[in-house]
């Protein structure tokens, strides 16, 4: 057995209902670079990721497709592990709920658990989401609407299992408390304890009889495993959990996980209802839960019925797969949801890839091989403006080190961006071509040369973890290897002597957004007409099956009380902009008010809004919004307003923020 460090991560498994998109597969991606980074620093990592095939939907999804639940659940299998492959990820384990072994395991959990008494029959009647496979009571919906997903639920009553999940709620608020770091970030942990834990848990439903697509209770036949005792359960028994003591030396070495990776979409799931599971196993809980938040495509979450799905294939094709790792990587916050554009897209790879990255690792092999045949050599003639580049190149480790243990990916990354920043920045320093002109300074140019490529090869090491092709093609192009991580705070590493490539690669050419759209349009076009072929094949007309997400001359409208008319002067009264919210919390003295400080331009100005309904603080901060900038500042429960956010308001009073559909700058104008 290794002496390395154990670290067993996980992602949440996928569910087998259709392709992953860009937001689900920006998980893969995530987790990889956690895993590949663990690696880096000398840990022995065991990643697992998977499919999750049971359960109400797939069955009904494979009526309609006229075949078998198991061929369905083939066939998408079969495509996420296609798309994961694609990304280049580096998972040690993939698992299927339909894997045999898997199966046996759930089987003998639940009646280990019902022997126990902690599973026990009874009957349900409540409102059931078929997408989410969830019950709910009338008290928990919200506009008589699924909580979780917003879709319609159905009344329903048959004989299932319950398990007793008040048994253990005070234990576990009693780990949570004592463990601050086992649900992150922190304020899914609020969450958690105060709509969940402390107002007390019902016991949950972990069986049913209304369809087949399950594991079968082996006692009880007719009963299936609630899809989410059978999923949930993944993360051991893939690596080899025997209820009967027969656990593998897999299983002996890993278990407890360091780390689960899910969208923040189920955290409940995994930090209430898996660690129960695990406490009446005798088991011990997983390190911690880390509920990651969404990619939504132009500000919304990405679905086929609104048409607006991106696939990580469709990226790849257009930009590749580093650059389409980059984006999702860079550009997901570590609280808030991230938005995605294929506009975006092209303006980080000319940006980011191909000016601060490309561009460099091109200039320095070309200098390198005009002005000395390709030959790197240290001379020892320096100056004061290389010891801050040193500085900035062996420090970045650890301050990628230290984002990485607090699961802040998008900063690491940005970090190891820093140090090619900075090789930029000692090349305009430096002036090579200047130094190149004076036979004299033909050292010190040498010298120049060499700290660049050394520094490129550091940074090349520390970008390999997120961009792995494009470290190994830059390594490749300096003709030398990639660093371990004991050796990535040392400069001068590089042998003196060494001959880069002849001809450098360009690795990132620059796009032109006006190329690229064209494309796109055909991506969509396509997918229109897939997803249009799909429905009819269903005897369902497109408009009507995409709901909110067609063009439907006959959908709903509105009509509201005219106001009275006003002049173009007195509209250029009001002026309205861009504001970035950078700050938000709770109004004490309301239950409709949220306080946030917004950045508008130079200035920050505080706003009250009546929007505490439909948005929590946490993900208002981040948010690009149109603001009223100058309304007349007043007091709302007693705290001054100076401006107004602009909300659109359906019949049911439910409000939406209005946010620009192109990223725009905070202190643009609205006009």
């Amino acid at each position: 057995m290794s002496d390395k460090k154990k670290f067993y991560m996980t992602t949440a498994i996928a569910y087998t209902s259709g392709k992953p998109h860009i937001g689900n597969t920006y998980e893969i991606v995530l987790a990889d670079a956690i895993a590949r980074y663990k690696r880096l620093e000398g840990y022995d990592v065991y990643f697992q990721t998977g499919t999750d095939e049971h359960g109400q939907k797939i069955e009904l999804k494979a009526a309609e497709k006229g075949i078998t639940p198991k061929e369905f659940v083939d066939g998408v299998a079969g495509e996420v592990r296609r798309i994961w492959d694609l990304m280049n990820t580096s998972y040690d384990g993939f698992v299927r709920t339909t894997d045999k072994d898997h199966e046996t395991q759930v089987q003998k959990i639940f009646k280990k658990l019902y022997d126990k008494g902690d599973i026990y029959k009874s009957s349900y009647e409540g409102l059931y989401c078929t997408p989410c496979e969830s019950f709910w009571t009338e008290s928990q919906l919200v506009d008589g609407k699924c909580p979780d997903c917003g879709r319609e639920v159905s009344p329903a009553k048959e004989e299932a299992y319950f398990f007793k999940m008040s048994k253990y709620a005070d234990r576990l608020i009693e780990h949570i408390n004592a463990h601050p770091e086992f649900i992150q970030p922190v304020s899914r942990k609020n969450e958690m304890m105060n709509n969940f834990l402390l107002p007390g848990l019902q016991d949950l439903c972990v069986s049913r009889t209304s369809f087949s697509w399950g594991i079968p209770v082996d006692f009880d036949p007719k009963h299936v495993v609630y899809v989410w005792l059978d999923a949930l359960t993944n993360y051991i028994t893939k690596i080899g959990y025997d209820v009967d003591s027969n656990s593998t030396d897999l299983f002996r070495k890993n278990w407890p996980a360091e780390l689960h990776l899910i969208g923040k979409d189920i955290i409940r799931f995994h930090t209430i209802y898996w660690p129960i599971f695990l406490m009446a196993l005798d088991l011990p809980l997983p390190k911690q839960v880390f509920g990651h938040p969404w990619l939504l495509q132009g500000g919304e979450k990405m679905s086929k019925s609104k048409g607006n799905v991106i696939y990580a294939d469709d990226m790849v094709e257009l930009f590749g797969v580093d650059a389409t790792r980059y984006f999702v990587l860079h550009e997901m916050p570590f609280e808030n949801d991230g938005i995605i554009t294929w506009e975006l897209v092209v303006e980080r790879f000319n940006s980011d890839l191909a000016n601060i990255l490309g561009n460099l690792v091109s200039r320095t092999v070309s200098m390198s091989n005009k002005y000395f045949g390709g030959v790197v050599t240290r001379t020892g003639v320096t100056e004061a403006v290389d010891e801050d580049l040193k500085s900035v190149v062996t420090e970045a480790r650890d301050k990628i080190s230290a984002k990485m243990q607090e699961l802040r990916v998008a900063d690491a990354i940005t970090e190891v961006f820093n140090v090619f920043r900075r090789c930029n920045k000692y090349i305009d320093e430096t002036a090579p071509w200047v130094l190149a002109k004076d036979e004299a300074q033909k050292d010190r140019l040498s010298e120049v040369l060499y700290n660049l490529v050394e520094a490129i090869t550091i940074g090349a090491s520390l970008l390999k973890s997120f961009l792995p092709e494009t470290a190994d093609k830059i390594a490749g192009q300096l003709n030398t290897g990639l660093r371990g991580f004991d050796e990535l705070n040392q400069f001068e590493l590089y042998e003196s002597g060494n001959k880069v490539t002849d001809a450098p690669e360009i690795l990132f050419a620059r796009l032109d957004v006006k190329e690229v759209m064209p494309r796109v349009e055909e991506i969509r076009a396509a997918q229109k007409a897939e997803y249009e072929a799909e429905q009819r094949a269903l005897g369902k007309e497109p408009a009507e099956a995409a709901g909110d997400g067609a063009a439907d001359e006959n959908a709903a409208v509105i009509d509201i009380e005219p106001k009275e008319e006003i002049t173009f002067d007195d509209f250029m009264k009001m002026q309205f902009q861009v504001g970035e919210i950078i700050e938000c919390k709770a109004v004490e003295k309301s239950k409709k008010l949220l306080c946030s400080q917004v950045r508008i331009g130079s200035q920050v100005k505080q706003i009250v809004s009546g929007i505490r309904k439909e948005y929590s603080p946490e993900e208002m901060v981040g948010k690009k919004v149109m603001v009223l900038v100058n309304l007349k500042p007043a007091k709302l429960a007693g705290v001054l307003s100076e401006g107004m956010l602009l909300c659109a308001e359906d019949e049911n009073g439910v409000l939406s923020l209005m946010v620009p559909e192109k990223e725009m700058p905070a202190g643009a104008e609205i006009c």
